[in-house]
């Protein structure tokens, strides 16, 4: 269930969500370093961490859920963000070149279908960012953050998900190695370079970049065999003439 855009916004303008929009911006910027040209969509409540694509993209939008809300974005400028059915996105056919969904995955009820109109909307040759909370993370098992909400993710279950929509995860970060406490705000970039460098399991959230599958895997089927016709003898013409008409 998605949580209330007041209660995501509220939670960035903290000290605790102005740490986890630095650790996990670098996490996100570090899979698209290079977005030049590209049309960008944010999708969920992207927006604390679109703001570094707006000048390099041709274009950076963000659509928020319906059943979670929308903000003005950006704040200072003609707005870039509207509201839609994340199902039902309201854009052509392979118009989008990357796809950034935070805080969408994990909320959704319907994140099968989500994914197939993300696979829609790309380009070919077109990637998704998909940032979910890790399952054996400290994040997932607190709902002070949104971290805390929805349905948390294994990297098998993502990969099972992502595989089922016809995207191949191409690259793994992994950010938000600090408890989720203002006691730790002042160590979490510490946190962050030690989880990192020895690939601790206990991360806060996943980042996982896949990439548009362009054809359907077409199973293969065991062929069905017709039944064979074998001519038979009538039993009125063994031993004897036909009958007379």
């Amino acid at each position: 269930m998605f949580l209330d855009v007041v209660d995501l916004r509220n939670f960035y303008a903290q000290p605790l969500g102005i740490m986890t929009r630095r650790l996990l911006g670098r996490a996100i910027r570090a899979r698209f370093d290079n977005v030049t040209n590209m049309r960008v969509l944010g999708l969920g409540y992207a927006t604390p961490y679109l703001g570094v694509f707006r000048e390099e993209a041709e274009r950076c939008l963000a659509v928020m859920p319906a059943a979670q809300g929308v903000v003005r974005w950006p704040s200072a400028a003609p707005t870039l963000a509207t509201l839609a059915d994340e199902t039902l996105l309201p854009f052509p056919t392979a118009s989008m070149d990357r796809v950034v969904a935070v805080h969408a995955l994990e909320m959704t009820p319907n994140a099968a279908e989500m994914l197939n109109e993300v696979w829609r909307v790309l380009a070919p040759g077109g990637r998704l960012l998909a940032v979910v909370p890790n399952r054996r993370g400290v994040w997932a098992q607190i709902d002070t953050t949104p971290f805390g909400h929805g349905r948390p993710f294994s990297r098998g279950q993502v990969v099972t998900l992502l595989r089922q929509a016809l995207f191949t995860p191409v690259g793994w970060n992994e950010a938000l190695y600090a408890p989720p406490s203002r006691w730790f705000l002042r160590t979490a970039v510490a946190w962050e370079r030690v989880g990192a460098r020895l690939s601790l399991p206990f991360s806060g959230a996943l980042v996982v970049e896949a990439t548009k599958q362009l054809y359907r895997p077409i199973p293969a089927r065991k062929p069905r065999l017709a039944p064979v016709l074998e001519p038979a003898l009538d039993g009125r013409l063994v031993g004897g003439a036909a009958p007379a008409g």
